[in-house]
């Protein structure tokens, strides 16, 4: 694996660390876990492409990302829907006027966890 895969991998490892944490609290702060959740969505993706040499915009679209990467891992398509949806946590959470409940928390969890998982079989990562 190339070494700028791997350190794509590292920064989606700590933001999905942070959500891992921050979900198993009795007061877990929501909105916290679904941008770390998108963030690591998104350095997760962002990770196969650099490691297949695939150029991509400086962007937090999960869905034109993905249609980037599903050459490479095509059940990624099957979180279509959850990727749009997750894609509006990489900015308007963290200002004011937005907050995320703990059933939309646990949601950008479980998908963080499916791409985690996905992109980890897809670059051998143990």
């Amino acid at each position: 694996m190339k070494e700028i895969t791997k350190q794509w991998i590292k920064k989606a490892e700590e933001d999905y660390i942070v959500t891992s944490r921050e979900i198993e609290l009795d007061k877990p702060v929501c909105s916290a876990i679904c941008f770390h959740s998108q963030q690591a969505v998104e350095k997760y993706i962002k990770a196969v492409l650099q490691e297949n040499e695939i150029y991509f915009p400086k962007t937090h679209d999960l869905e034109n990302l993905m249609d980037l990467c599903k050459e490479y891992i095509p059940e990624l398509e099957q979180l279509a829907d959850g990727l749009l949806w997750l894609t509006s946590y990489a900015v308007e959470v963290r200002y004011p006027g937005i907050t995320a409940r703990k059933k939309e928390a646990i949601k950008s969890y479980e998908i963080a966890k499916k791409v985690r998982d996905m992109v980890r079989r897809h670059l051998g990562v143990d």
